[in-house]
């Protein structure tokens, strides 16, 4: 990618040119070191997708240490470091047999801190998948904790509740409620949430925004995850509808009085802030 916008841009000015390649130390054969329980010693290949999406893979074969390329050595490192449990392996498993995208391991794990530093007792995740990312937000919440997760397929929330199980978590820890977001947001109480987790509809992103600053407390946190498009977001020759949207968020989110926004360069882009008190 060649055109990129510059630190400080209203993200719809014009581009600067600027190159994307970086040097690296990286053996371009092997691939990063990644670690393991004995040391820094495996290295993993890059397994890019076209679109730049992760994909997934097991290294060595023995069903730990999952591998995941976004196009930079960086990005399969910090998959490798977020070791997950077999429990998660299976439900990313049959995420990829079902073709449902779920997040990396990297941004799950980066859910599971965000989710641990705000005591979270009560998450509100839009886009319930396989139960993946679902799985992370309850190893960093409160034991007492309960997660209410909405998805409009029914099907994959039964997959969910079954990666729940297998991960050792009590029916009673995660609410799955059937439906769009769009519906069910509004029904939720007002300053109720400790954190809210947005991986649904990318069209309907503004609306989640909207409805994230209802429902959080003050010091609570949003997340919005796949922002960078597969790197569309970041490219200027891109104006589809998707990613103008997605543009209007980004913006929306590091303008706004009521947020302190970071935007973390994790897989496909994870926008998160916080509500001020």
């Amino acid at each position: 990618m060649q055109l990129l916008w510059s630190v400080g841009s209203d993200l719809s000015a014009e581009p600067c040119a600027c190159s994307a390649t970086r040097s690296t130390s990286v053996n371009a054969r092997t691939g990063p070191r990644v670690p393991t329980r004995s040391g820094y010693s495996r290295r993993a290949a890059q397994h890019a997708r076209p679109h730049g999406r992760s994909a997934h893979a097991t290294a060595h074969g023995d069903g730990r240490g999952t591998i995941s390329g976004n196009g930079h050595p960086a990005g399969a490192f910090a998959d490798a470091f977020a070791e997950e449990e077999n429990a998660l392996l299976r439900a990313r498993q049959r995420s990829r047999l079902a073709g449902v995208r779920a997040v990396s391991p990297a941004t799950g794990a980066t859910l599971r801190l965000l989710a641990a530093t705000a005591c979270a007792k009560v998450v509100v995740e839009i886009g319930t998948g396989l139960g993946v990312s679902g799985v992370h937000l309850l190893r960093g919440m409160r034991p007492d904790g309960v997660l209410t997760t909405v998805d409009t397929e029914p099907d994959r929330q039964q997959l969910a509740r079954e990666a729940f199980r297998e991960a050792g978590f009590a029916v009673n820890r995660a609410r799955c409620i059937p439906g769009r977001a769009a519906d069910v947001l509004p029904r939720l109480a007002d300053g109720g949430y400790d954190l809210v987790f947005c991986d649904g509809d990318r069209h309907e992103y503004m609306r989640y925004l909207a409805e994230s600053l209802r429902l959080l407390r003050p010091g609570g946190l949003v997340c919005f995850e796949g922002v960078f498009a597969h790197g569309r977001a970041m490219d200027a020759a891109y104006q589809d509808t998707e990613v103008r949207e997605l543009r209007e968020v980004l913006r929306a989110v590091r303008d706004s009085d009521a947020l302190v926004p970071v935007l973390l360069p994790t897989d496909d882009g994870l926008l998160c802030a916080v509500k001020r008190p």
